[in-house]
Formats: structure tokens, C-alpha cells, sequence
């Protein structure tokens, strides 16, 4: 009798192949917030108000008209808002980086009692709503004798002004404003930026025997220039956006000869209230072509696009 002979073959199973990887996908999900946010609230308003910016819109007719916002954006008016976001700017820069870069120095020192009351002081304004703000500054630089500034002036003699009919005066007002506002932000940008800086060198500064304005300027100054050219940018943003400080200040009414207007008060005239929704989309091209301009020259004279050796 033949033996019979059967064979078993066996079969490997090979695991399946992963159509995505796990570990290749987890850093896509993890910026994927930031990309939705970024072409939503970014990408899209702005491709939006480029392509509004070369039509008319009216309730109900969009009209395609090409360059006649830019056109029509080349007149007084915008040349007095440019102006006076532009004087603005300057003078907030001159003022909110060497005082907070100063009232830092003091407050850092371990030699400043109640240093921790300052530090909380000086914050409190960023604190308080800008409207409100705005509505006390109004009244306390009102034209009447009773004012806060005008009261302050009769002690040395001088007559009441009118501060919100005069530019220089409106300009002393906004910028009182802004330092009561900003000094304390920036303030503590430079605290941190101070704590950060090794005791070593100021030891080693003691023992040559410089002193308090040497250390200063060859020690803190230097080593606080990145934080320095960071709160420059957000001041030269800042400067340029501001709206709600002048629009409080004349409580929302056309400043006399418009030496209250700024670039962002005639996109709101523009756009939200005489509904030339156009040539505000235009006027806010034009802001942005200025604010990124300004910028790269500001980081370009300031060394940031150089590289280290």
C-alpha cells in the first residue's frame, strides 16, 4: 500500500501597511490651529479688502472700478491723517522706549524700596478700558476753567487753553494718553529683559570700577537690544493703528480742521460712515504698505537682518 504524503504549506501574514503614519501626521495636526486661524482671520481679510479696494461697493452693487480709490485716496484729508499718525508715531517712540528702558533700570535695582507697588502702579492703566480712559482724559483736558490741566496751569499764572482745538495742544493730549497707557507694557517688557542679564558682568564691572552710567551704557543697554528693537516694531504698529484714543477724545465728532484725524479715524469715516466701503478698503492697502515699509527700514538700520558671526 502506497503511503500518501500531504503536504502543509504555511502562509506568512504580513502586517498591514499604514496609510498615514502617527508619528509623520502628529506635527501637521499640531500647527493645523494656527493655519486655520491664520487663513481665516488673516489670508482672507486681507485678499478680501485688496480686491475691494479696486471696486464700489454699495448696499446691493459691487462695481468694479480699478485704480479710482487709489485715486481719489490722494487727497487733504488723507495728507492730514498721514501727518498726524505719522507725528504721532514719532513722538510715542521718542517717549515709551527711554522712560519704561529707565523706570526698569530703577525698579530692577535692589536698592529701589517698594519696588513691587511701582511695578503694579505703573501697570494699572493697561488694565483700564480705553474708552474710559479716553472720557476722563476729555473732561480733565477740557476747555472750561474748571478742568483738571486748565485748574493746573492758574497756580503758574497761565490762562485756560483750549487743548482739542489747537494741534500742538491736541498732540500733547494724545500723547499724555498714550504714556499714561503704555508706559507700564513696555515697562515690563524691560523687567524681564533685565532679570535675564547674568550678575557676573556687573560684578566684573564693579571690581574695574565703572560706574552706575558706564554700567548703563556699556552693559545694559547693549545686552536689552533685541527687546528694544521688539518694542519698537509693536510702537511703530501702534502708532500708526491708533483710533480709539483721538475718537474718544472728541467723543466720536470730526476734530476741528483735522488735527485729531488718523489713517485708521479715515477708514472708519470712509468706510463706516459715509459707507465708501472702497475707498476705506484702499485707505487700509495704503496703512499697511506704510506700516510694513517703515518696518523693514526700522529692522534693516537696526541690524536684525544681519547675520552673526
Amino acid at each position: 500500500m502506497q503511503q500518501k504524503i500531504t503536504r502543509t504549506t504555511t502562509f506568512a501574514i504580513k502586517p498591514k501597511r499604514r496609510l498615514v503614519n502617527p508619528q509623520q501626521l502628529a506635527p501637521y495636526l499640531f500647527v493645523l490651529p494656527f493655519i486655520i486661524s491664520f487663513l481665516l482671520f488673516f489670508a482672507y481679510p486681507l485678499l478680501s479688502a485688496i480686491m475691494m479696494s479696486f471696486q464700489s461697493v454699495l448696499p446691493g452693487e459691487v462695481t468694479f472700478v480699478g485704480l479710482d480709490n487709489y485715486r481719489e485716496l490722494w487727497n487733504t484729508d488723507f495728507a492730514d491723517a498721514l501727518y498726524n499718525s505719522s507725528r504721532y508715531t514719532l513722538f510715542t517712540l521718542v517717549l515709551l522706549i527711554p522712560i519704561p528702558l529707565l523706570l526698569a533700570v530703577l525698579l530692577n535695582s535692589k536698592k529701589m524700596p517698594f519696588s513691587n507697588f511701582f511695578r503694579s502702579t505703573l501697570f494699572i492703566p493697561a488694565l483700564t478700558s480705553v474708552v474710559v480712559a479716553g472720557v476722563v482724559f476729555r473732561m480733565m483736558f477740557g476747555e472750561l476753567d474748571g478742568a483738571l490741566m486748565n485748574s493746573f496751569l492758574h497756580l503758574f499764572g497761565i490762562s485756560s487753553q483750549r487743548w482739542l482745538y489747537s494741534s500742538q495742544l491736541s498732540m500733547f493730549a494724545l500723547l499724555v494718553l498714550a504714556s499714561w497707557r503704555w508706559i507700564g507694557i513696555n515697562l515690563l517688557y524691560f523687567l524681564s529683559a533685565l532679570q535675564n542679564i547674568p550678575s557676573d558682568l556687573y560684578e566684573a564691572a564693579d571690581i574695574d570700577g565703572a560706574n552706575t552710567r558706564t554700567k548703563l551704557l556699556k552693559i545694559t543697554v547693549p545686552l536689552l537690544k533685541p527687546i528694544t528693537i521688539y518694542v519698537l516694531t509693536i510702537s511703530i504698529y501702534g502708532g500708526y493703528a491708533m483710533f480709539t484714543e483721538s475718537y474718544m477724545l472728541w467723543a466720536g465728532k470730526p476734530s476741528p480742521q483735522n488735527i485729531g484725524l488718523t489713517i485708521v479715524g479715515y477708514i472708519y469715516q470712509q468706510g463706516f460712515q459715509y459707507f465708501n466701503l472702497g475707498l476705506g478698503a484702499a485707505i487700509g492697502i495704503v496703512l499697511l504698505v506704510i506700516t510694513l515699509v517703515v518696518s523693514m527700514v526700522q529692522l534693516t538700520l537696526t541690524g536684525m537682518f544681519k547675520k552673526e558671526e
